[in-house]
Parts: structure tokens; sequence; C-alpha cells
């Protein structure tokens, strides 16, 4: 299978916070030598505690952070992110059309017909009806605003999606749902998913591959059905164990 994604032996550190103005600043080491890589129409799972760094690699991946050493190989341009909390990530004072249309206006030559035209297909390919584009995020529910997310990432026809605990701020019923969309993008367009999460369930309903990270380091990876019933690592038995699979 060829590779819309490598990352190659990729560190990041910070330097932590001051307490007091005397206090010396030391570097955190946050990633500490990662190899991964995603297949084109592959989704692949990221699992880890909070802080282990996920959310970190992620914007490295989207180049949002410059890593300290390494590398990020993409094949695919302008990847996308799905936040997890559409609550936050779409502008409140816009209707669904701005807010679909403002990537298109920035990075495209489209017209204005062009525009209405696309944002309508992919509100309809997340799921919602074209009535939805007059109505502002607040007029829907969490649901929606996540489906409106979606479409947002698929404004400029990526092959690579990164999603960042996209349905964590979600009740159980609209999870399933997400899933199911996410799953029938990947299939119907052929898009990759890289889909970070703490919930070891979650991952398994979707993805092909999972990643372990604890600590900066990956420390597991394989095929889904294989890591779960046959974990190596005993960091991945016990995130097995506390999410209740045995």
């Amino acid at each position: 299978m060829d590779n819309i994604l490598t990352v190659k032996d990729v560190h990041v550190s910070f330097l932590e916070e001051r307490r007091t103005i005397f206090d010396k600043r030391n570097r955190i080491e946050v990633l500490k030598g990662v190899d991964l890589n995603i297949g084109k129409g592959e989704i692949v799972g990221l699992v880890g505690e909070s802080g282990c760094g996920k959310s970190t690699l992620a914007k490295v991946i989207l180049g949002l952070i410059r890593p300290d050493s390494g590398e990020v190989i993409h094949e695919s341009e302008r990847p996308q992110m799905i936040f997890q909390d559409p609550y936050s990530s779409l502008n409140p004072a816009k209707t669904v059309r701005f807010i679909l249309e403002e990537p298109l206006k920035n990075q495209t030559n489209l017209t204005a017909e062009e525009r209405l035209i696309r944002a309508k297909e992919r509100l309809i390919q997340a799921g919602l009806d074209e009535k939805y584009l007059d109505r502002k995020p607040s007029e829907l529910s969490g649901g929606q605003r996540q489906r409106v997310c979606i479409a947002q990432s698929l404004m400029m026809d990526p092959k690579l999606l990164i999603a960042d605990e996209p349905v964590s701020a979600l009740d159980v019923t609209i999870q399933a749902q997400i899933l199911k969309l996410l799953d029938d993008l990947q299939e119907n367009l052929g898009l990759s998913i890289l889909f970070i999460s703490h919930d070891l369930r979650v991952v398994y309903q979707l993805c092909d591959r999972v990643m372990v990270l604890r600590d900066g380091v990956i420390v597991e990876e394989g095929e889904v059905d294989e890591v779960y019933r046959n974990p190596k690592h005993e960091y991945t038995k016990r995130l097995l164990q506390a999410s209740g699979i045995e």
C-alpha cells in the first residue's frame, strides 16, 4: 500500500512555564522519535492517555508546529483537521454558508456560484440538508455542528483528514452516527484518516490499524484485531483493561 503520510523520527520539545521570574526553564520532550505512516484509503487510530503527545503530533503533521528534528512527508495537498469541540471550532457570528465558503475565497478562484454549489455538496456529504446553510452554529445541535465541521474539512478536497477526538464531546448515539459518516466518507471518497482518541472502543469500531502512544513514544502498533486480542506492551494491556476490553 502506498503511503499518503510518513512521519520519520520526529522529536518535539517545549520550554516549561516559569512559576516565578527566578525559575530556570527546562526543555520538556513531548515527542521522542515518533515514526508513523498512513496508507492511501486507510484509517489509523492513535491512542493514549491525556498528555501523551497525541495533539502535538497532529499539529506537527499539519505544519502548525515545527519539530526539533525528524521529517514529515506528505503525498497529498492540504490535509485538514476535524476538531474535538464543535461548539468552539465554528465562528458563532457567521452562517454555515460563510463558514464553508471562507477557505474557498482565500485559496481558490471559484466564482460565488461555484462556491455555493460546493458548499451544498459537502454539506450533503456530511449528512445535512442545504437548508442549514443559512443557520448559525447556535441554531444547531452538537451532532449537526460536528457534521458542519466535517463538511468544512472536505471543502478543499483533501485526501488526508486528522480527526482529533472528534466524537468525545457527543453522546453515544450521535457518536455512532458520526463514526458511520467517517467510515462512509473514507469508502466513498477514498480518504485517509488519522483518528486520534483516548477511547479504545471507538477506535476498534472505525480503524484498520492502531498505534499506541505513551509519553511521546509509540510503544505498540499493528492491525486493530491483533493488538486488541494479543497486546504485547504492558501499557496497551492496561489501556484495554481500563476500557473494559479483555
